[in-house]
């Protein structure tokens, strides 16, 4: 019994200790970088020319050993425009191990999908995925546990995918290897620029 407490808690400091990675980001730079990253990168660079808005999150931190979680702070845009803060809390159970941090960026189509998003309290079931961006490599990651790795830099990427219920997912790997078999969904909070 003490062994399942003891991986749980390694579990939370674990993704306790990835969500600093993912504060650490918190600086127009690296907003800006990552939102270059998503524009080469094959199919997200074309959605910036047809979206409605985007939310963007330079570093997601994700872990677990059994039970997991993840966390990242964001900013949300409107036709261009920063127009609030994101964040996403992800919290998991099942056959999981190890962490690992990416980018992640969420398209909304038209105004519906933004209003939906910005409602304060959005989320995603544990059905929705997102297109992993690799380089080499076709890799599609989702909410469900599957997760791919990047065997080559942000800008040489292909990226495929759609619109789903007005939004479109990609994300980019930024380090750390993780193994998982998983139920997971993601909520996301919205607050306005003040």
């Amino acid at each position: 019994m003490k062994t399942k407490y003891l991986r749980y808690l390694l579990a939370l400091l674990f993704a306790l200790l990835l969500t600093n990675t993912a504060w650490a980001d918190d600086n127009s730079e690296s907003y800006e970088k990552t939102i270059k990253a998503f524009k080469e990168a094959g199919e997200s660079g074309g959605l910036f020319d047809s979206a409605y808005g985007y939310a963007v999150f330079p570093t997601v931190g994700k872990g677990g050993v059994g039970v997991g979680g993840a966390y990242g702070k964001g900013r949300v845009y409107e036709q261009g425009e920063w127009v609030g803060d994101s964040s996403l809390v992800q919290l998991s159970i099942g056959f999981q191990l190890g962490g690992q941090a990416y980018s992640m960026i969420v398209f909304f189509k038209d105004k519906r999908a933004f209003n939906e998003f910005t409602t304060g309290e959005f989320e995603f079931s544990a059905q929705a995925s997102a297109v992993a961006i690799t380089a080499g490599a076709s890799a599609q990651a989702s909410t469900q546990g599957t997760s791919g790795g990047v065997s080559g830099g942000r800008g040489n990427a292909q990226t495929a995918g759609d619109y789903t219920k007005g939004m479109a997912v990609f994300t980019i790997a930024r380090g750390g290897l993780m193994y998982e078999a998983a139920l997971a969904g993601m909520k996301f909070s919205y607050k306005p620029k003040q």
